[in-house]
């Protein structure tokens, strides 16, 4: 919780984000009922991130499904806070053995780091308004 940034990266199975980030993401779900002392989420005025890397589709799926999640428990997310690379379906190279990259991950993964940490520093110098401050909330609703 010290953190003010959080990256969660997942390898994408089936085009979907794996089962051990998807624990990760259940688990946060913890803080919706945790908040500071002026009763905002603790999550609050810290950012998120994702990256994902497969041998599929699924890529904007599962990026868009834990940007969501994260965002429900109270993250904030940057603009072009994601990142991935996938290689060609029913193949078997790794990211790591992919020999050159495409200069489209690097730049979209270059621009997650800067805009989060950006981000990050502008909600440390000017925090999210109390819930009780014109009409902010806290957390979603879950009627």
């Amino acid at each position: 919780m010290a953190a003010q940034v959080l990256i969660i990266a997942t390898p994408i199975w089936l085009g979907q984000p794996s089962s051990v980030c998807k624990m990760v993401l259940e688990r946060l779900d913890a803080e919706l009922s945790e908040t500071d002392a002026k009763g905002r989420l603790r999550t609050y005025g810290k950012v998120a991130g994702v990256a994902g890397v497969g041998n599929e589709d699924g890529a904007h799926h599962t990026i868009g499904e834990v940007q969501q999640a994260l965002n429900e428990v109270g993250f904030t997310i940057a603009a072009a806070a994601a990142t991935y690379w996938v290689g060609e379906a029913l193949h078997t190279v790794d990211y790591r053995d992919a020999g050159p990259k495409p200069d489209t991950t690097g730049r979209t993964t270059k621009a997650l780091a800067l805009n989060t940490a950006h981000l990050a520093r502008l909600l440390a110098d000017q925090p999210y308004p109390p819930p009780d401050a014109k009409g902010a909330g806290v957390g979603p609703s879950r009627e």
